[in-house]
């Protein structure tokens, strides 16, 4: 294209390929309810692929020569791709709400807005609204880089069947917001107590005098200071929309990395997709060194551990259980004869699923 084009000229331009794009994107739209099709006539029940998903959007990635940056390409086909699921089925995704958390804005990040997403108060909610087929997917946190694990999360595999098929990793940008004119007239702080921590410092430098209040979700506190003049929360952008709040200060986190990984959870078993990882809850007779013989074959194999976290079994005093992530697909030829090896030394091992890694 010349550098003598008029504005008109770019303006047609522009409709043009605006035009392409619309048929193009239409045809793939009328490709996947083709494949919709055949998965009904096979009997298939669920249309989401959560491997084949993550394979595009890495090829996407893979393919992007600017100008848009890796994470805008991707947010654009993760929307192209939402909107082709449902044109093929309704999909309802359960969070933990209400409206304006951190989990909700998981949950779009993974499955687009053309999913219908469920606000529901508490973990356990969400994993039985699962059980239950009320929603085919929930999106629950599980870790975050600074604060370390969340519990409840881990205690709800101990008895549920539901199958880990995904993970998202979040960058938490905390905002200050509220109706106060400025920080001095602040007398109050809400927020959720993992947030109070990691924002720790700013607070002391800012709002040393401030009561701090903890509720049970940043998206509470943000509702809570709607009509509260004196009073800020702790919570994030699209809270501050959604309860229609000033941003009184951005991004005060005190770890400028911090970041939240969520689950997705659900009935759906996802195949290999070529960068996976399979969860695992094992637990071990209590006796010398058997933690030990249960990461051996682990060492043995080269298999990458990510993460190991031990939890009471809640079936005997002192008596625990390990939460293990590795890397690789269960089905992988290097990871089954680890599983073979573990069931043979464990007391008990549970795949809680093997499922993609998180595409940015």
């Amino acid at each position: 294209m010349g550098n003598d084009n008029t504005l008109e000229d770019l303006r047609r331009c522009i409709d043009q390929i605006d035009a392409q794009v619309e048929d193009l994107i239409s045809e793939r739209v009328r490709v996947a309810q083709r494949i919709a099709e055949l998965k009904r006539e096979a009997g298939e029940a669920s249309y989401y692929r959560p491997d084949r998903e993550a394979q595009v959007l890495r090829e996407v990635i893979e393919r992007n020569k600017g100008p848009l940056s890796d994470q805008d390409i991707a947010r654009l086909f993760r929307e192209i791709m939402s909107a082709s699921l449902a044109a093929e089925a309704p999909v309802t995704v359960g969070y933990l709400g209400p409206e304006g958390t951190y989990t909700q804005s998981a949950a779009l990040k993974h499955f687009g807005r053309s999913v219908h997403t469920q606000p529901l108060a508490t973990i356990p909610e969400v994993f039985g609204v699962v059980e239950k087929g009320q929603a085919q997917f929930g999106v629950v946190p599980v870790e975050n880089s600074t604060e370390g694990v969340v519990t409840h999360t881990l205690d709800m595999f101990m008895d549920s069947n539901l199958q880990i098929c995904g993970e998202i990793h979040l960058r938490i940008r905390h905002q200050l917001i509220g109706r106060a004119e400025s920080l001095q007239s602040i007398e109050r702080v809400l927020a959720h107590s993992q947030s109070f921590a990691q924002c720790r410092r700013w607070l002391a430098e800012h709002l040393v005098k401030a009561e701090a209040i903890p509720v049970t979700s940043n998206a509470e506190a943000a509702k809570r200071v709607t009509n509260d003049e004196n009073a800020a929360a702790i919570a994030s952008g699209a809270a501050a929309e959604f309860y229609h709040l000033n941003v009184l200060a951005a991004d005060i986190e005190d770890d400028p990395g911090n970041t939240t990984r969520f689950l997705v959870i659900g009935n759906t078993r996802s195949g290999p997709s070529g960068q996976d990882k399979t969860s695992l809850l094992v637990s071990s007779p209590n006796k010398p060194g058997a933690l030990y013989r249960l990461l051996r074959p682990l060492a043995m194999h080269e298999v990458s551990m990510t993460r190991i976290e031990s939890r009471p079994s809640r079936k005997g005093a002192w008596d625990y259980v390990f939460f293990i992530d590795i890397e690789g697909h269960a089905a992988d030829p290097k990871i089954a004869p680890v599983l073979n090896e573990l069931q043979q030394e464990a007391a008990f091992v549970k795949l809680l699923g093997a499922y993609p890694q998180a595409v940015l």
